[in-house]
């Protein structure tokens, strides 16, 4: 699946797939092939930052 590139749809989708499919944003990124951390810095530019806690991006 490739990731929407808009900052804020980016939140919603990841966010979504946090809730209803992986357990943590380790288990998003290796599943999907994504660079965690370039998904971390680019939505921290746009304001998020993950929880652990709770599993999602405030």
């Amino acid at each position: 699946m490739e990731l929407p590139e808009d900052p804020i749809m980016l939140f919603s989708v990841v966010n979504m797939k946090l809730r209803d499919c992986y357990t943590s944003l380790e288990e998003l990124c290796e599943d999907l092939h994504v660079d965690e951390q370039a998904l971390v810095s680019k939505l921290k530019a746009a304001g998020f930052v993950y929880s652990r806690e709770n599993n999602k991006f405030w």
